[in-house]
């Protein structure tokens, strides 16, 4: 395979991750829509529109994004449940993407395995002790799968 040809391949297994990661990014931003409406918070096609955008920061992103809201819900109905509700929101919303959403998506646009993309992110995170192994795990594991696949169609 020439290098033209390498290229190639891993722009295409990288559009298939920023395809996938985007449409993991609207699901979280629907889920936060959806959660914030029943929450009655006000401004809430912003801040799920902010959680959408946000969403492609991994780790970091999540967490900036349930700040406004809870804010806002502080403020709005000046007690401490409605913040505490949003927190909630926020804890169902990232367990549903960490474990169901993102997985069955990478997995379905990207062909990665669903145990490969919860546990890569972990082991990277540990083996590049920074915000880099986290962020660099599931492109590389787009780009790693479709090598894979490539080789072992050619054998």
């Amino acid at each position: 395979m020439r290098f033209a040809e390498h290229l190639r391949f891993t722009g295409s297994a990288l559009k298939k991750w920023l395809i996938a990661q985007t449409q993991d990014s609207l699901a979280v931003g629907l889920l936060w829509l959806i959660g914030l409406l029943v929450l009655r918070i006000p401004l809430a096609p912003l801040w799920a529109l902010l959680a959408t955008l946000l969403q492609f920061i991994p780790h970091f992103g999540p967490v900036l994004g349930v700040i406004g809201p809870v804010l806002t819900a502080a403020i709005k109905f000046g007690d401490w449940e409605h913040p505490l509700y949003v927190l909630m929101l926020y804890a169902v919303v990232v367990v549903v993407d960490g474990l169901a959403l993102q997985p069955y998506i990478m997995h379905r646009t990207a062909k990665v395995p669903i145990w490969a993309s919860i546990l890569a992110p972990l082991i990277l995170g540990i083996l590049i002790p920074s915000f880099w192994g986290v962020l660099l795990a599931p492109p590389l594991l787009a780009v790693f799968y479709a090598y894979k696949r490539r080789n072992a169609q050619t054998e």
